[in-house]
């Protein structure tokens, strides 16, 4: 939607993509890519593109909320997760981003948490996980916030009737009034800061790619707060640190992003500047090459068909494997000079 554009101009990882229906779909698609396609991927990964009828019917949705017609365009967005359930995640979270959008007249935090629970408690690899966790805080922050000043309001209006009921207290009432006055001010201000920050994530370039093997996962970081996140391949052996040239290992250390590769067979790579001095001792104990050519790079050319399908299998000969869209979106984010930490 419209507002996901903009608040999250820097997370679209969202790759055109096509989803199949049912069960029987699903196991087909998880039997292709771990049975079929092995062999290729063990050369080569891109989401496949959605249904022309849903991405319209997304656009509908979309104008619908740019017109303030929040209603329909929830109904909308209803419509779309009872006919594409594949994309409920993402459906989840706009609408839960619509019942807690300041403009509309009818928000409602509830129903704004229910929706980014329910994505976080069924879909726990989603690429909107983090932000609805993010979001969940602080809407709940909010509501503490409303109901404390709910409270004091009450409390005013109490303090305002001892007033007119306690003619000898009213110089020391009104004293106390204007100090919970502005106490009150004080956090209807800040909650208007929460409010706006509801909207506002974190933006590029990163100052760390955080890669945790076990998980399959690639992180930007920056000043540690989370900027996107993807799934990852690994190489054909990826249990323990790279050893030797050939051992098809991803190494486990600290490394930066030290050059690009934009015309990679593997659509786009950044090398990662493994061997690193502790990477050379120990090859040079044991008395082998430590190897080299670690890189993050997307699929092999002529095989971006395959998309994230990828992550099913390790792949490579011990670099971090993503989606051509993806590899482009982390080249764009981070920079030469990049930190690469690489986690068991």
């Amino acid at each position: 939607m419209i507002l996901r554009s903009s608040a999250r101009s820097l997370t679209a990882t969202k790759s055109n993509m096509g989803k199949m229906k049912g069960w029987g779909g699903a196991f087909l698609s998880l039997l292709f890519a771990c049975v079929i396609m092995t062999p290729l991927l063990m050369c080569g990964c891109s989401h496949f593109n959605e249904g022309f009828e849903a991405k319209s019917t997304f656009s509908e949705a979309n104008d619908f909320f740019s017109q303030g017609n929040y209603r329909a365009s929830l109904g909308t967005y209803q419509q779309i997760i009872e006919k594409y359930p594949t994309t409920g995640d993402r459906v989840l979270f706009e609408m839960g981003i619509i019942h807690a959008y300041p403009g509309n007249e009818h928000k409602d935090y509830q129903r704004s948490l229910d929706c980014f629970q329910k994505l976080i408690n069924d879909y726990p690899g989603s690429e909107y996980r983090k932000d609805s966790e993010l979001m969940v805080f602080n809407i709940n922050n909010v509501i503490f916030k409303d109901k404390t000043i709910a409270t004091q309001r009450a409390h005013i209006e109490t303090l305002q009737k001892e007033i007119q009921n306690n003619g000898n207290e009213i110089i020391a009432l009104h004293n106390k009034i204007e100090v919970l006055e502005q106490e009150l001010c004080n956090r209807e201000s800040e909650n208007v800061r929460l409010q706006k920050e509801l909207f506002v994530f974190p933006k590029g370039p990163a100052d760390k790619i955080l890669i945790e093997k076990n998980e399959r996962r690639l992180t930007l970081l920056l000043k540690g707060k989370v900027l996107r996140t993807y799934k990852i391949a690994l190489g054909g052996n990826p249990y323990g640190p790279k050893e030797k040239q050939g051992d098809n290992k991803t190494p486990e250390g600290t490394y930066v992003i030290d050059s690009r590769n934009r015309g990679s067979l593997y659509h786009l790579s950044l090398h990662v500047s493994y061997p690193n001095d502790k990477d050379k001792k120990r090859a040079k104990q044991l008395g082998v090459s430590p190897g080299g050519d670690i890189m993050i790079h997307g699929i092999k050319n002529g095989f971006s068909w395959v998309g994230d399908l990828h992550a099913k299998v390790d792949w490579t000969k011990g670099c971090i494997a993503v989606t051509d869209e993806e590899i482009e979106e982390i080249d764009t984010l981070a920079p030469n000079g990049t930190i690469v930490e690489i986690r068991p």
